[in-house]
């Protein structure tokens, strides 16, 4: 290389760009969400504090911070072959919804720490990826779906033609919990056996929330994790905002979309 050039690209790397701002807002961005954001939805959290950016810009500013969002998945299967009534797929790969509580969806995924188990059973409004309700268990058993259900009906107006999505699994085949639906006039959807892909949406969560969560720090105890957990079901809920809900979060976008239809 010419000793001019040198020179050149060396002055070039020590003089100001005029991003020191925005380097300040997206690592504050960054580390407010613990790692989990990447640089698009790092970008639309910079448009909804006012600082505009193109994705380009903000991409190659937290390569030079060596600033990069965290992923990776894992799934627990639920399915013990058909002991009670499997029910056809209403949903069918249609995960759009145009208002909330037309269409939910359930699974349980599994975390194993330290040679214990605990087990996540939500469900997830495939409006806006809203968790409507949860349970957290030590056990995988039918009481961890039936108190799910109970928290959903108690905190939501059940609307009539409410479709409610799930796997084949043991606890969406038993009687009681096809009752529980039945009884508030739920339609019961179930995914083709051993295709994760017709409950993508639930999928998306299970893999976001050990991404961003699970796999980012070394955990003492289940107990420890569980009590994590809520806090980031808080979060996800209220605090991080998903690009394909214009930079809101669930609970921002369904806000949103009820002022307008009341208006």
């Amino acid at each position: 290389m010419a000793r001019s050039t040198y020179y050149y690209h060396t002055k070039r790397l020590s003089e100001p760009d005029g991003h020191d701002d925005a380097r300040a807002a997206i690592r504050k961005i960054y580390d407010h969400h613990k790692g989990r954001y990447g640089y698009r939805r790092v970008t639309s959290q910079l448009h909804n504090d006012g600082i505009h950016l193109n994705h380009k810009t903000v991409q190659k500013l937290m390569v030079g911070m060596n600033l990069y969002g965290k992923r990776k998945k894992a799934r627990y299967k639920s399915y013990k072959g058909e002991i009670g009534k499997i029910a056809p797929n209403v949903i069918d790969r249609d995960f759009v919804a145009t208002a909330p509580n037309q269409k939910w969806t359930t699974d349980v995924t599994e975390v194993k720490i330290k040679d214990r188990k605990i087990y996540l059973s939500p469900i997830l409004d495939m409006f806006n990826g809203e968790i409507i309700s949860y349970t957290i268990s030590y056990h995988p058993d039918l009481k961890m779906a039936m108190k799910m259900l109970d928290k959903a009906f108690k905190k939501t107006d059940i609307p009539k033609g409410l479709i409610l999505h799930s796997d084949q699994g043991w606890h969406y085949q038993h009687l009681r919990y096809q009752k529980a639906l039945k009884d508030r006039n739920i339609v019961q959807s179930m995914s083709r056996k051993g295709n994760c892909l017709d409950n993508a949406m639930m999928e998306n969560f299970f893999g976001l929330m050990k991404s961003e969560l699970l796999y980012l720090q070394e955990w003492d105890s289940v107990e420890q994790f569980a009590k994590e957990l809520v806090k980031y079901v808080r979060y996800y809920n209220n605090d991080r905002i998903k690009l394909r809900l214009k930079g809101k979060s669930p609970v921002q976008y369904r806000a949103l979309f009820q002022s307008k239809s009341a208006s």
